[in-house]
């Protein structure tokens, strides 16, 4: 039995989004309603910053890659110049797709259909049997818009993205001194859920649930009981910061304190438990240190840049998440390991020990928000209070919930 709710129209939601008592979960509807998600990529999705890669991946002219969400593509690639572009991946005579490899190296991108062809920069380059009043100078790809934050690639499909450059500026000096540069994609891997892609995204915004469902996560991370901070640790902390050369600013532009609607920035460091020095089975580093980092100082470090770029930073390597949507009720959440772009596998790391942590917690994740969407669709679900520990999700809730009512 649907809802009047589920049949909605968007003003339903925006009804919503106006009179949302602060401080509960959002309704069944968010997560079931086809029109939800439509509106969900065109204003959110369309709308923000999303981090698809590293620059490292694209180390020569003609290296590519892919990155594909719900119905959109996008390609990145690096021209002869050495600049890098990013291009929605549909042909400007009938709408095929022209890149159909994930990466690679090309001269040229060709579509399959037709074989109309485009320069790296996106200017069509060859057409054929189009009259003579055609003018290829009209028909370029249609371009993305892109932003590279030392390293870090994110592309935009709007064509008025979020600024976030004076975000970007406030959080540079602290993130610094992991050379983010000079990082280099280790592994990446995806763990399809059914469920919406907002299940996923909340899940990774609190750690409630991390003591009951990560117990390995939980062994070597404080943030699973904030409790166990305790000044000791804290004080530790700070001072081991200090002396490896990384600052105890915290930053937390989030929800109704980020500058602009989409310019979510936040940093954090909090500390591992004694005998962690990472994120590892045994503690040990599994990496070479990071940056100009100058020892191992206990600590993780959370990063997010924009509403939906997550990062976790340890002394020798770090973690990028995101949670992409394909279809209303299948998310693909992707777990991508980055370490020194100097570091050899097999005499700098382990691959199976660098991954290790992040694998068995990617899993548990998949397990425990398929069966939240499981519960959600239930005609009996009503949305409860958030927990203090949940605060994340409220933050997220205030971008999101602002976009149904511009």
């Amino acid at each position: 039995m649907q809802t009047s709710f589920e049949r909605d129209t968007l003003a339903d939601v925006r009804e919503f989004a106006r009179s949302r008592k602060p401080g509960y979960a959002l309704p069944r509807s968010f997560y079931t309603s086809p029109a939800v998600f439509d509106h969900d990529i065109k204003s959110f999705w369309n709308n923000s910053w999303i981090w698809v890669g590293h620059v490292s991946q694209i180390p020569e002219p003609g290296n590519f890659f892919r990155f594909d969400y719900c119905a959109e593509s996008i390609i990145v690639v690096r021209d002869r110049q050495g600049t890098v572009h990013a291009h929605v991946n549909v042909c400007r005579h009938r709408g095929s797709r022209v890149c159909l490899e994930q990466s690679g190296k090309t001269s040229v991108l060709s579509c399959p259909y037709h074989a109309w062809t485009y320069d790296l920069d996106g200017r069509l380059r060859t057409d054929r049997a189009m009259n003579e009043q055609f003018s290829r100078a009209d028909y370029s790809l249609f371009a993305a818009s892109l932003r590279i934050f030392q390293g870090l690639i994110f592309v935009c499909l709007s064509d008025n993205p979020p600024d976030f450059s004076p975000a970007l500026a406030r959080l540079e000096p602290l993130t610094t001194p992991f050379g983010f540069e000079n990082l280099k994609v280790a592994h990446a891997a995806s763990y399809p859920v059914p469920a919406n892609w907002k299940l996923a995204q909340e899940n990774y915004l609190e750690c409630y649930h991390c003591a009951p469902a990560h117990k390995e996560y939980s062994r070597s991370h404080s943030l699973k009981d904030p409790a166990s901070m305790t000044e000791e640790l804290l004080s530790a902390l700070a001072k081991n910061s200090c002396r490896a050369g990384l600052p105890g600013t915290a930053l937390n532009e989030t929800g109704q304190d980020a500058e602009n609607t989409g310019c979510d920035i936040y940093y954090r460091r909090y500390p591992l438990y004694p005998g962690y020095s990472t994120g590892s089975r045994s503690g040990d580093p599994v990496a070479p240190q990071l940056g100009e980092l100058k020892q191992y100082d206990g600590g993780a470090t959370d990063v997010m840049i924009g509403p939906l770029n997550s990062f976790l930073v340890y002394a020798d390597y770090a973690v990028g998440f995101r949670f992409v949507p394909m279809t209303l009720q299948e998310t693909d959440i992707q777990i991508v390991w980055m370490v020194r772009d100097d570091a050899v596998e097999g005499r700098d790391y382990s691959l199976e020990d660098l991954v290790w942590l992040w694998d068995v917690t990617s899993r548990d994740d998949e397990r425990i928000i398929r069966f939240n969407q499981q519960g959600v669709n239930s005609i009996a679900f009503k949305p409860g209070p958030l927990s203090s520990m949940e605060w994340g999700i409220e933050a997220f809730y205030h971008g999101y919930l602002s976009r149904f009512l511009e």
